[in-house]
């Protein structure tokens, strides 16, 4: 019964703060809402960030990656042959940097 009364509850908070519920807005105010809606470039850039390519590294950041790596014999081993990016991603996933 407690499960039915807040299910209710939330319901009635969720159609209350939606566009459904009656004189929630005038319809003259339609064009503002829509303004908030999109962000210039700078902006959205500053809020999502964007993944840098493998191959610009630092050397702090690959002496890092080497020193994980070097805890795994097979993941050293294919480090010493096909680079220390190819066996951390193999071996440990994406850079997380």
């Amino acid at each position: 019964m407690k499960t039915f009364i807040v299910l209710v509850l939330c319901s009635l908070a969720v159609y209350m703060t939606s566009d459904a519920a009656p004189d929630s807005q005038p319809a003259g105010d339609a064009p503002a809402l829509e303004e908030g809606l999109f962000v210039e470039k700078d902006e959205a850039s500053a809020v999502v960030r964007q993944k840098r390519a493998a191959g610009h590294l630092s050397l702090a950041q690959l002496e890092s990656l080497k020193e994980v790596c070097e805890a795994n014999m097979a993941c050293e081993h294919m480090m010493d042959t096909n680079g220390i990016i190819a066996a951390y991603t193999a071996y440990y996933g994406p850079i997380p940097y």
